[in-house]
């Protein structure tokens, strides 16, 4: 039986299975479970299911951005001495809304 709160970004392993997972969604009111894999793959428990899981606490893995198919070249640099600062936070013409808008206008 499982003693385990299903609680949003914890991770745990299914002893049977031998699956690593993180929760992703726990929704009380609908008595649902939303998982995703190591893999990606997404699974959905009731919470009937989830109390019968034989589950314990895990470590997310080193790779746990995998699952949403996220790589070190897609983080950011925040090594970098350079602030991020787009041209167009620090327009001041990009807060004006146009008079007119394309393909509603009135003639």
């Amino acid at each position: 039986m499982a003693s385990q709160q299903p609680i949003v970004g914890a991770w745990f392993e299914d002893l049977v299975e031998g699956q690593l997972f993180e929760v992703v969604a726990a929704d009380e009111r609908g008595g649902t479970v939303e998982v995703q894999y190591r893999g990606g793959e997404v699974g959905e428990f009731d919470m009937e299911a989830w109390a019968q899981l034989r589950l314990v606490s895990a470590e997310a893995p080193e790779d746990a951005g995998a699952g949403y198919e996220l790589s070190r070249e897609d983080d950011w640099d925040w090594d970098s001495d350079q602030p991020i600062v787009p041209e167009s936070w620090s327009n001041p013409l990009a807060s004006i809304e146009p008079e007119s808008f394309t393909g509603f206008d009135d003639y």
